[in-house]
Order: C-alpha cells, then structure tokens, then sequence
C-alpha cells in the first residue's frame, strides 16, 4: 500500500486470512516482544528516583484502594501533578501486590504492552497496512527510549495514559470511518481518561486533524474533497474538522486550567531567562532526533546547563530543524505522512519541550513516549514508499525489519538493566555524566543505607561543590553528618538547604531531629510544627513531634500527634511503640490499649527487637500480667546483650526486679 491507498479500499480487498489471523498473531508478537524486553524489570526494585513518593513512602498510596484514597487522588497536588487515576492505579497495586516491587513493574510492563497492541490496532484501523502498522507499534514497544517511562515505577502516568492515548485514536479511527454521536462521546470520554492520567496528553485534538488529513483523508493533500473545490470550500471543511473537536479542545483548556492551578507545577520561570528556554527547547528537539536514530548514553536525569545551551548547539539544531521542515512541506502532497509525523513528533513535545519550565531538567528520555511515534510513521512509510520498485521487496524490507527490531530490542534490554536499582542506575548516569549532582545524591542514598556514611558523606560533597544549592544534597548530607555523631554539622547542612528551599518539609524534619538531639526542645517542636504546616499529613513529623512534646511534659498533645501519625501510616511499628509507652504510663493507666499496640509494633519488627521487647515488657507489667512481664524482659535482655547494648541491657536488669517483685515500672514517673 502506499502513501495515498484508501484504507476503507485496503480493508474491503483483505481475505479471511488477513483479517482472522494475521492481525492476533501480530498482536502476540507484539506482547512478546515487550516482555522480552521489559519483563526482566519484574526482579527489579524501586527506584530513589521518585518511587519513594509515588508509592513506598507515600502513606496514603501505600494503603492500598481507600475511600479516604479516592478522595486525596483527587484533591491532593503533592507531586504538583494532578492525574488521579495514575494515583488510583498505584493504590491498586499496594492493594495486590504490597510494597513488593516486582507487582508494580509488571503492572508498567503489561500497561505498556496494551498501549502497544492498541497502537497497531489504531494505524491498522486508519491506514489499512498491516505491516506498516505493525513495524511502527514493534518500534515504539522496544525502542531503547522506552526504558524510562516503562522500568521507572514513577512513570506509570506515561504508560497508563498512553493507553487511553492509543484507545482514542482507536475510537477516533472508527468515528471518522462512520461518524455518529457515540463514537464522538467514546472518543471525548477516553481522551478524558487520558488527561486523568497524563496531563501532557492537552496536545491530542491537534493529532487528529494531522489525521484527517493523512491518513483519514478527510480533506485531501491536493485541498479537494470528491471534487475540486475553491479556498473558501476548502477552509469551510477545515473549519468543519475543527468544530468537531471543540469539545476536545474545551476538555485540553480544562487541563491546563488545573495544571495552572497546581501551586508547584511551573517553577519559577525568572530563574532561567526566556531566551536561554527557548535555546535549550531548539537543542532538545535535536537531541530527541538523534536518541531516536542512534539511542546511545541514554541516562537519567539529564540536567540543564547551569549557563543556558552554547550557542552554536541552538544554531546548529535550529539549522537541521528548519531543514526537515523546508523538505517534508515541499513532500506533503505527495508524500503527506512526512508532514503529519513531524508535526506529531515536534507538537506532542511542545507541553514537554521546556519553554514553560515544569522541571530543573534540560530534556528527558520519558518525553518522547508519545511524540516518538509520529517520527518512528513518517520513517516508516517513507522505507515503504521508496522500496515499492525494489527487486525482491517483501524479502529486502523484512530483513530490515527485523533487523532493525533485532538491534533495538538488544540495545532496550541493555538499558533497561540499568533500572535494576538506585546504585546501579546512578552509577551508569555517573559514567554518561560525572557532573550530574542529582546522580551523585541518589549514589550517596544508596551508600548510607548501606552503612557507607564516610562514602557518602563523600558523594554528597561532590554534588554540592557541582551545585551548592542543590538542597537535598544539604538535606542529605545533614543526615549522614547525624549518623556520624557531628550533630552542630549536620544542623548547619539543614539550615543551608532552608536558606534555598524554604518549604522543604524533609530538612525541617530533620533540623529538628538533630536540635532534639542538642536538648534545643523549643526549637525542635518549632521545626516539626513548619513541616507540618507545609505537609499536613506527614506521619514521621507527628511522630516526632509527639517525642518532642513528651520532653514539654505536654503528654495530651503528644497523644494526639501519635494518633494521628497511626491514622496516616497505622503499620508504623515506632509509633505505636512510642503511644504505647505513654498510654501505660501511671497518669494514664490505659495498660489494654497500650499492650495491644506493644504487641503489634513488636510483631511488625519480628519480635527480635529489645527495644521494642523492653516497651512490651514495661506495659504488661502496667496491665498487671508480671509472669509474662518478666518473661518479654528477660528475652529483651539477653538480645541487647547479644547486641552490645549494655545502656538497655541495664535498664532492663533494673525493671526485671521490679516486675519479679509483682510491681510495674512506672517509666514516665522515673523520667519527670
């Protein structure tokens, strides 16, 4: 088929056998392809990149499908994005799968995979061509630039949203087939669905008039209709199209309205000069060419030149954009695709592209998800056209193909591997880019959980001396400076990156953790009310606040602050160690409530912990259950023992006697 075959045509001269077997076999092959891929990302883990927020240190998602889930999906702006049905998908995915990682990457894998089949199915429905259609749906499942939006857990909202992306111009390619006012709300109803995914999604409507015109050939290159027609005929049918859409268009201008609204969404545009925005959106838009045709050094986050593109990149890739533009509008009437894919490829990108600045990122492999794919139709359209005389051309054009698929597939399957973990990832970022900052800070993470504090004490040093108001690298850095006894240290390193962000709830969190730490009671509760002024529903900070209180003597209040650390997070072992304590204090005498959530933080820690085995013991002998009392300390003694605590192994020894004696060991009493 070529450029300008009628697919109605296409479809009327298909046999059985095209339509009853080729098509299923093409769609499994599709799914194969991809999983062969991409289904290595099942032994993978999260990711520092994001993953923490999205799902496993995010307490709501964490809970799985809640009433109370529902509503924050549709309310809260945490992420300065508002896609509740990618958070309603994660929610999902805590409810089947927990926080194992492996669930959440095959739940990315097969959401891509659906996108894929459906894209086939899509251009098949609009172009006729079975394996036109199907080498550019094989491209976009397995092209090395995949990697991003499909192994970064994070990134669900690129593969779910892509596949309402490909359903609407399913139903879009059946709407013009045979309009009606079903198929029209089928289409607006899915393009809905998409946005409630990925708000990037706003540029779709004006894909579907590229499609109208080719492949749809709903107005013809030539500007006639089943007829010649004059300018005005002509623009009254593009005028037609177009009003079509307008409730397609509304549904874009109520996205942006919300993404506008979102408090966070578009940083601080004075901070980077227009014209230096504009510089790096040319620069990006060739780099986004050349990753497609030679997807090499792929790596993630690519950070953006702290002086703006030099300018002899922006002028060089001005040049070549401009180049494509002059030829593939001189091709459009008889090669129309040429026109469609680069417009898809360079209008998709536009709400990405970093002219409005939604990120400190200067382009990123994810963008291209769905721009991709008008450059992948155009190219392959165009190998199809020029082999059309060629001797032995389903022979010559299959090896290519698959060779083509061959290559990309191993090269995506390498990249791929990168996302295995943080450590990994950072690293082969590190080896692209021994100056990336944000690499360095994850590398640091990765090591001080570890035990490496000295090593990544170093890693965050160097991120700081690339950038020294990176302030999660103050933030982070103040936390290994902590576990490393240089308390005064780590409380500089907190205040400097709230000198550069000044809602950083973390470094609150944190500042106040170490003036805790100094005896500096006041300032800590203040610290620990600001993070939670900024981020109400922060569950550590109530905890911590509820400890600094109890040093106040002001243990209602720290009551309340516990509970409402339990309500966010209620599988938080600290803190119902921590309401335990207190609620079985004299004062109080709550020793049932107290022993129930002694019991459950013990159980959520393995029962090996002492310190958690000490709290059990102290409030049992509150309750007046003594024989177990001395059993649960005995067991916590001989643990700390194991342990070289000898600091609560004392203690223990201690309260053991009173326990033996039939006497609890009123622990708050002792304190104040």
């Amino acid at each position: 088929m070529n450029g300008h075959q009628s697919p109605l045509k296409a479809h009327a001269g298909a046999g059985w056998w095209t339509q009853h077997w080729r098509t299923p076999a093409v769609c499994l092959v599709l799914v194969a392809i991809t999983f062969a891929v991409f289904g290595q990302t099942l032994t993978h883990e999260f990711v520092d990149f994001d993953d923490n927020v999205y799902v496993y240190e995010n307490p709501v998602v964490a809970q799985g499908l809640t009433l109370k889930g529902l509503v924050w999906a549709l309310t809260d702006d945490t992420v300065d994005h508002w896609h509740p049905l990618t958070w309603l998908s994660h929610m999902a995915d805590c409810q089947v799968y927990g926080l194992r990682a492996g669930g959440h990457h095959l739940t990315n894998v097969a959401l891509h995979a659906a996108a894929v089949v459906f894209l086939f199915l899509a251009l098949r429905e609009m172009t006729g061509s079975l394996w036109r259609s199907a080498f550019v749906a094989a491209v976009f499942a397995i092209h090395p630039l995949r990697a991003e939006s499909v192994a970064w857990i994070a990134e669900r909202k690129d593969v779910l949203g892509g596949v309402f992306f490909m359903l609407t111009l399913w139903a879009y390619a059946r709407y013009a087939r045979r309009p009606s006012r079903g198929r029209s709300a089928a289409v607006a109803l899915l393009y809905c669905l998409g946005l409630l995914c990925k708000n990037t999604m706003v540029t779709l409507p004006f894909v579907l008039l590229l499609l109208d015109w080719w492949p749809l050939h709903r107005v013809k290159p030539d500007g006639t209709d089943g007829g010649k027609v004059g300018a005005a005929g002509l623009v009254a049918l593009w005028g037609k199209l177009v009003k079509e859409k307008i409730p397609l268009f509304l549904i874009s201008a109520g996205s942006c309205l919300v993404t506008v609204l979102a408090p966070q969404k578009v940083i601080d545009s004075a901070q980077i000069p227009l014209l230096e925005r504009l510089g790096n959106a040319v620069v990006s838009y060739g780099i986004y060419l050349r990753q497609t045709v030679f997807p090499a050094g792929l790596a993630t986050p690519y950070l953006y030149p702290p002086n703006g593109q030099p300018f002899w990149k922006v002028a060089l890739a001005f040049v070549l954009l401009a180049a494509i533009f002059v030829c593939v509008l001189a091709c459009r009437k008889k090669r129309p695709y040429l026109l469609v894919g680069w417009l898809w490829f360079l209008g998709m990108l536009v709400p990405a592209i970093g002219i409005v600045q939604i990120s400190f990122h200067a382009h990123a492999d994810r963008f291209t998800y769905l721009p991709g794919i008008g450059l992948v139709m155009a190219g392959t359209w165009m190998a199809g056209d020029w082999g059309m005389g060629w001797k032995h051309r389903r022979a010559v054009l299959g090896g290519l193909m698959a060779a083509v698929t061959a290559a990309l597939m191993f090269c995506a399957w390498k990249q791929t591997a990168y996302w295995q973990n943080s450590e990994v990832l950072s690293t082969h970022t590190l080896a692209c880019a021994t100056d990336n900052y944000v690499a360095r800070t994850v590398l640091g993470n990765v090591l001080l959980r570890k035990g490496s504090v000295d090593k990544a004490i170093f890693q965050y040093q160097q991120a700081l001396q690339i950038n020294p108001d990176y302030a999660r690298a103050h933030n982070n850095l103040g936390i290994a400076l902590l576990q490393n006894g240089s308390v005064d240290e780590a409380i500089s390193q907190y205040q400097q990156a709230l000198q550069i962000q000044s809602d950083y709830t973390q470094a609150h969190e944190n500042l106040g953790n170490a003036l805790l730490q100094k005896g500096r009671v006041d300032e800590a509760i203040a610290h620990y009310q600001q993070a939670l002024q900024i981020y109400p529903d922060y569950a550590e900070a109530h905890c911590n606040l509820g400890n600094a209180l109890l040093r106040k003597g002001r243990v209602d209040e720290a009551i309340a602050h516990f509970q409402r650390a339990l309500q966010l997070v209620p599988a938080d072992s600290r803190t119902k160690n921590n309401l335990a304590q207190v609620l079985a204090a004299a004062s109080l005498r709550k020793g049932g409530k107290a022993v129930e959530l002694a019991r459950q933080a013990n159980t959520l820690t393995g029962g090996e912990n002492p310190i958690f085995l000490h709290t059990l013991a102290t409030v049992l002998a509150e309750a007046g259950q003594y024989p177990e009392a001395v059993e649960t300390a005995q067991r916590a003694l001989r643990l700390a023992g194991a342990q070289s605590n000898p600091a609560l192994a004392a203690q223990l020894q201690l309260e053991l006697k009173c326990y033996q004696a039939g006497k609890p060991f009123h622990i708050f009493e002792q304190a104040h």
